[in-house]
């Protein structure tokens, strides 16, 4: 591993050090865990702090992709934790297939509801979660459900952004330093349109076939019969270069039309709405 210190502003370090003060004196923590930069990095700080005391739950819902399921997995194997898979029809919620603009409040209620209750079988009192500090600028309506059930996060705790995460990955050699940034395919929907298993599908399948195609950073957004892709502007070549066979998949997929973004890739370009 690199010397953190010769690379990393003292700043970033200190923050470092705060957390695993703070995740040392809970002793016992259950962290919900996707496999996303943020959570990985949270969960290699618990099992360098408290190892086997920390217990890594991953929600298995039709609103995350197999091949996330996959990469927790991967990742959790190098670390020295337990480690629980849930599943949990995150679709039988009405409010979340209503898709109306608190979707994610309930979503989160949800997920990590049951994280605590699988946390309280195993005696586990501290329940984390690993949001960053930039979350807060964005319209996070779950973050309300989080403190809500007296969901933990300490990565917004002592302020650490994305950024630092990343780079603080880097130095503590995660290879999820720079991992796309990935949401539920929830987050593939317009509020208002409703969400399904069947359209969950849908929108994965176009996902996974556009990585087959060399595209990491990248969003099928549902529009009922159009699917609209978000890349970023210097992958627009490969989208073209590919155009029929992208067009014939997504047909095989359900949507009549396929429309590539001209502004080009976006988080949260939903919400751009509100």
């Amino acid at each position: 591993m690199k010397c953190i210190n010769s690379t990393m502003q003292k700043y970033s370090i200190n923050k470092l050090e705060r957390l695993k003060g703070k995740l040392k004196k809970m002793n016992k923590v259950a962290v919900g865990f996707s496999g996303g930069v943020d959570s990985s990095f949270l969960l290699k700080i618990l099992s360098d702090v408290l190892g086997k005391n920390t217990l890594a739950i991953t929600i298995k819902s039709p609103a995350h992709p197999k091949s996330e399921i996959e990469e927790a997995l991967r990742i959790v194997g190098s670390m020295n934790v337990k480690h629980e898979i849930i599943d949990l029809d995150i679709t039988e919620s009405s409010e979340f297939k209503k898709n109306n603009i608190d979707r994610c409040y309930y979503c989160k209620k949800m997920i990590f509801s049951k994280i605590k209750d699988v946390a309280k079988k195993d005696d586990i009192d501290y329940v984390v979660d690993a949001s960053n500090a930039n979350d807060l600028d964005d319209y996070r309506p779950g973050m309300k459900a989080l403190k809500e059930i007296g969901i933990i996060s300490p990565l917004i705790d002592v302020n650490l952004t994305k950024k630092e995460i990343r780079d603080l990955s880097r130095h503590l050699n995660l290879d999820t330093w720079n991992k796309p940034s990935f949401a539920c395919l929830a987050s593939r929907f317009p509020y208002e349109i409703e969400i399904s298993k069947v359209r969950l599908k849908q929108v994965e399948k176009a996902e996974m076939f556009l990585n087959s195609l060399g595209l990491i950073e990248l969003r099928v957004r549902y529009h009922n019969e159009i699917a609209r892709i978000e890349v970023p502007k210097p992958a627009f070549q490969t989208v073209l270069k590919y155009s029929k066979e992208i067009t014939k998949q997504f047909k095989k997929f359900g949507f009549k039309y396929v429309t590539l973004d001209i502004e080009g890739y976006r988080s949260g370009s939903l919400n751009e709405v509100l």
